[in-house]
């Protein structure tokens, strides 16, 4: 997207705009105001001025919207937030397994791990997106080449901060040839589903997307701060995990575990708006929860996850267990909850046509079967 053809792309009829003024007020007013913003930064991704800030510790920004902005109405067209339809429940899926990587080491299963480097292996990418992390825990975003870079412990774990995971992936998509392997939560996913839907460029060398099993994410300065509070060391921190409603943090001398409940105080905005917790629209959907300790559940939902599924078993990279979905579909009827934090006038037409529908199905149901019993 470096070229000026390829730049050209993004100047095509803006969509509708809710309110006077150009797109960047529009998205302003609208989603980050307003509290419906995830931070997936796919804004800033394709501004082709170069105007909206991502950063782990601020809400997305345009200091200079006012004279940059071109009005071209790419923000918007990025931004699956503009037209939100809420998604939810375990969603569709070819394969539910759980598995432990035989090669690399990781918070659970390491199978996120094991996903992207057989990827590599067979030549269906040719890079990956991982989130590491520095010495105090702040996220640095990896383009992993070869599986030897794997190895390295500060690619693997769960850091519960937002990274700038979609500036980055312009970035590997403007140099890849073979394509490129991206791995998010559920915000990151539905972001890069919403570019594939717009810009061709992303449908074409997109190759593998792996997503994360998530109930909320936090801005890294507040994460710090509150677990600094707790008594957390950061530079002796080895990882960070939530199991049966407790945060724990291990350290390489001792462990700080509290009730999960109580760092509501720093959840982030788009977060209490988020329905998805089993990443419905990953190719391959990833998280302990639903397996046993040191297993990751693996839910395999489209053709290109099946096929990099079955390499990992042919070669014998991982052993495999059940999965219990019960487990899993508790959380997500959990997390489906807080669509009621979603004022009614951001809800898609689509979502709301569709949820229109299913009311008046139940309803019909519900009547032929009272109607069947009196008679």
């Amino acid at each position: 997207m470096g070229t000026q053809t390829e730049t050209l792309e993004w100047r095509v009829k803006i969509p509708e705009k809710k309110i006077e003024g150009k797109a960047w007020l529009n998205l302003k007013k609208r989603v980050i105001d307003t509290g419906l913003c995830t931070h997936c930064s796919a804004c800033a991704l394709v501004c082709p001025v170069g105007g909206i800030i991502s950063s782990p510790n601020q809400e997305i920004d345009f200091p200079e919207w006012e004279e940059n902005c071109i009005d071209c109405g790419a923000c918007i067209r990025a931004c699956h937030r503009w037209e939100y339809t809420p998604l939810y429940d375990l969603g569709d899926y070819i394969d539910l397994t759980a598995g432990k990587s035989k090669r690399f080491k990781g918070q659970d299963g390491a199978m996120v791990t094991e996903f992207m480097a057989s990827a590599l292996e067979m030549g269906l990418i040719d890079r990956a997106l991982f989130v590491g992390r520095d010495d105090e825990w702040r996220p640095v975003i990896y383009h992993i080449r070869s599986v030897d870079q794997l190895k390295n412990t500060r690619v693997t774990g769960t850091k519960y901060s937002y990274a700038s995971v979609l500036p980055e992936l312009k970035k590997a998509v403007e140099v890849t040839k073979k394509g490129v392997g991206v791995i998010g939560t559920p915000c990151i996913v539905t972001g890069v589903r919403k570019l594939q839907s717009e810009f061709k460029v992303f449908r074409d060398k997109i190759n593998l997307v792996v997503g994360l099993f998530c109930m909320e994410n936090f801005y890294y300065y507040q994460l710090r701060a509150y677990l600094e509070q707790k008594g957390v060391d950061l530079k002796k921190l080895v990882k960070m995990d939530i199991t049966k409603g407790k945060f724990i943090a291990t350290m390489t001398d001792s462990k700080v575990s509290f009730p999960v409940k109580e760092m509501d105080e720093i959840v982030p905005h788009g977060c209490e708006s988020c329905t998805d917790f089993a990443n419905v629209l990953a190719d391959v959907s990833v998280g302990s929860v639903g397996s046993k300790a040191g297993y990751s559940t693996v839910v395999v939902r489209a053709e290109v996850g099946k096929k990099v599924l079955d390499y990992i078993k042919d070669k014998g990279y991982a052993d495999f267990s059940k999965v219990n979905p019960e487990i899993i579909e508790k959380l997500t009827k959990l997390k489906k909850k807080r669509i009621k934090n979603i004022p009614e006038e951001y809800l898609s037409v689509a979502f709301k046509e569709d949820r229109k529908k299913n009311r008046e199905n139940k309803e019909n149901k519900e009547n032929k079967e009272n109607k069947e019993n009196t008679e």
